[in-house]
């Protein structure tokens, strides 16, 4: 089945002013944020966090929904959802596997490796993404999209040995006919200080695609959203970008949708939430709205508004009152 990622990229690099919106549930957590990836349960007294396969049932029901364009997980979610149950053979939706790991993600309730500089690593493969073994060989039934993460923290030796990595992962997927997108993290603990951090992301995006050349080159990108100014000032300097936002911690309801509809405004061509999509109250209505937005649909007041309406009609208790869910919090 066409997946509507290619077919919305395809036309958002033939023309790159069309008004096509790529939306990714980013369920990868599980990788960073440990057990309390699955999400918050309010109902559980021992234990308050999600199971796993709860993680999973959401993932598996909002691929059914197919209103997002890709589902990215992590690669023992992609291996069980993909290979396993082969969940997107007949679906729109694109499964995507993180493909590395930087240990600033390492976001869990017991550690501190956020405050110490970043450290490139991959603890899965290649071949175990696309085909759930070491060797490659058999069905590619896993996923041939993967995420790519670099974080630059402003020191020479780190980030050169960053680049090296992603490097050594590039020319393998170039091998193996694996697409991916690169992600760029701000710097999580610079060495060296970081006056403007938006210009800080935008050149080290810059340098690095300078040196990649086509066959190689990631297929868009990922990165916080600094604001109009850090957007329009990368794609003023190559329009031929295709970036995407991220979308950080949960935030109201409010500073979710505004998100994706400002970034779209200034240039931003997809968004990959995770938390904002994992701690709403109900996420399949919560995306419905997403899609609306990054389709012109709706504004975002408005679209906060109806999400309310529809979570009354579902008997779902709001996290907060409308008047507190239309703050914006994250500006």
């Amino acid at each position: 089945m066409m997946k509507s990622f290619d077919e919305k990229l395809t036309r958002i690099l033939a023309e790159p002013n069309c008004r096509e919106f790529i939306i990714a549930d980013a369920k990868d957590g599980d990788m960073g944020l440990g057990i309390a990836a699955p999400g918050f349960n309010p109902d559980h007294d021992a234990f308050p966090f999600r199971r796993l396969e709860e993680y999973r049932q959401n993932m598996r029901d909002i691929v059914s929904q197919g209103l997002v364009d890709i589902m990215l997980m992590s690669p023992s979610s992609c291996e069980q959802l993909a290979i396993n149950e082969g969940i997107f053979n007949d679906s729109t939706v694109t499964p995507a596997a993180r493909a590395n790991d930087t240990t600033d993600v390492w976001l869990g309730l017991t550690g501190a490796y956020q405050h110490t500089p970043s450290i490139p690593f991959r603890s899965s493969t290649i071949d175990h993404i696309l085909t759930g073994n070491e060797s490659g060989e058999g069905p590619r039934t896993g996923a041939d999209l993967g995420l790519y993460s670099i974080t630059f923290n402003n020191d020479p030796h780190l980030d050169a040995r960053s680049v090296e990595c992603y490097q050594e992962f590039r020319l393998e997927a170039e091998r193996k006919g694996f697409r991916h997108f690169l992600e760029v993290f701000a710097p999580n603990a610079p060495v060296n200080p970081v006056e403007d951090v938006g210009r800080f992301v935008n050149d080290c995006i810059a340098r690095t695609l300078a040196g990649i050349s086509q066959a190689t080159r990631p297929l868009f990108l990922k990165m916080p959203y600094f604001g109009p100014e850090a957007m329009s000032q990368l794609l003023h300097y190559d329009p031929s970008l295709v970036p995407s936002i991220l979308g950080g911690a949960s935030g109201t309801t409010h500073d979710a949708f505004r998100m994706l509809w400002e970034a779209k405004k200034y240039g931003a061509r997809a968004a990959l939430f995770g938390r904002k999509i994992n701690n709403s109250e109900h996420q399949l209505t919560f995306v419905r709205f997403l899609r609306e937005l990054a389709d012109d649909n709706i504004e975002p007041e408005e679209a906060v508004k109806a999400y309310h309406g529809e979570l009354e009609k579902l008997g779902v208790a709001p996290h907060r009152a409308l008047e507190d869910d239309l703050a914006l919090t994250q500006v």
